[in-house]
């Protein structure tokens, strides 16, 4: 009989939750299958089975397991059941290679099963629920076309049903919400705007996004600016590349980019190390690189831990403007939105440009309004002559071409 222990999922973490059950006790389980789903303060991880056998349960759902506590017993002597198909692996074991081709994929992300603003408006209006209205947009998204066509429930006023529901948070849930409430409270949080014209950004990867996808795999984004230039930035202003200790303030020489992505169980927030030492292309890989183990479910602990700035991309919801909350313990964060065709004055004239609105906030306590206010413009200048400041007047060496 194997006792199968809850393994630890990073450093610093002490116990974990039960999430899910993805088998039932009495199961016959095949080494390496997804048996459970459990929450951390920092991720949910699925746990493989160590063994092949019949399994017996010794924990519920919900509850508080510290590491290293027995959560199941496996009867490795049970005879496997005659029919029973493989079930899959978890999703951190190892590829194991099949003759049949694998089943295509459905794309599923944050996209999926959310409004357009357009259509959000509409079924606002109708009073339909998102949840009951199917998107043909791409991965989902639920397009203007789709409200259009809802049809709210038919239901006079004595005779319609108002449920409500009752669900416990997970466990990651539970401290995201305390980081965020401990971030507004223990910190002197301020937030300094700024715009950015991004046609220099938009002309360049017109001209070379294919020639670069082309030839490093991967596309020509935003995110490579962006956090180029606040490498560049954090050089200039490195108050706010710290953090407070106590009564110390503790500066890095290095940087470590947390960006927020979305995953299935909600936005994950892991780290480029060493941002400073990275090209475009490296910039642009390492995100992909991140991005789809987020999607995928296959982030681990030690990849989300130890950033010392955050920069989150609010634009690809369509927010135009927010004040983005510090990431504790960093001392700030720099929140993107989403482009738009404005009007605004160059060389004394009226022209239509796409502009970003750029929002930083962060820690009074640590960094002063000149330091602040200094970063975002400095973010601002390498944006908008990308050519000059992050390039050094080298398109094709820079994006190694």
């Amino acid at each position: 009989m194997l006792e199968m222990k809850v393994p630890s999922p990073g450093e610093s973490i002490t116990e974990v939750e039960i999430a899910e059950w993805l088998v039932e006790d009495g199961d016959y389980v095949e080494k390496d299958q997804a048996i459970a789903e459990v929450d951390s303060d920092k991720a949910t991880l699925e746990l493989p089975a160590e063994a092949s056998g019949v399994i017996t349960l010794k924990a519920e759902e919900g509850d508080a397991v510290a590491v290293g506590a027995v959560v199941c017993l496996i009867d490795t002597d049970a005879v496997r059941p005659e029919g029973l198909e493989a079930a899959p692996a978890a999703k951190s074991s190892a590829p194991v290679a099949s003759e049949e081709a694998p089943a295509t994929p459905t794309t599923t992300n944050y996209a999926t099963g959310t409004p357009s603003p357009a259509a959000r408006k509409i079924l606002d209006e109708k009073g339909v629920d998102a949840a009951a209205v199917a998107g043909s947009g791409r991965d989902g998204r639920i397009t203007k076309d789709d409200a259009v066509k809802a049809v709210p429930s038919m239901g006079s006023g004595g005779d319609s049903e108002r449920g409500s529901s009752r669900k416990k948070l997970s466990m990651l849930r539970r401290k995201v919400a305390e980081r965020l409430v401990a971030a507004k409270n223990e910190t002197a949080m301020l937030t300094t705007f700024n715009e950015v014209d991004m046609g220099p950004i938009f002309e360049l990867r017109k001209q070379y996004k294919e020639q670069f996808k082309e030839k490093h795999g991967v596309g020509l984004g935003f995110m490579s600016f962006f956090t180029l230039a606040v490498v560049r930035a954090l050089e200039l202003y490195p108050d706010v590349n710290s953090m407070i200790d106590g009564d110390y303030q503790i500066k890095y020489d290095f940087k470590d980019i947390s960006i927020a992505v979305s995953g299935p169980k909600g936005l994950m927030v892991p780290v480029i190390r060493n941002a400073e030492e990275l090209s475009f292309k490296g910039v642009e890989s390492e995100v992909k690189r991140l991005a789809i183990r987020a999607r995928d479910g296959q982030i681990t602990v030690d990849e989300m831990t130890g950033g010392t700035f955050t920069i989150s991309n609010g634009g690809v919801f369509g927010s135009m403007l927010s004040t983005p909350i510090i990431n504790p313990p960093q001392s700030g964060i720099l929140g993107m939105h989403n482009i738009v065709e404005r009007p605004i004055v160059k060389n004394g004239e009226i022209v239509i440009a796409p502009v970003m609105f750029v929002a930083l906030s962060y820690d009074h306590r640590i960094i002063d309004g000149r330091e602040s206010v200094g970063f975002l413009v400095a973010v601002k200048e390498a944006l908008e002559n990308p050519v000059e400041i992050l390039m050094n007047n080298e398109i094709e060496k820079a994006l190694e071409l």
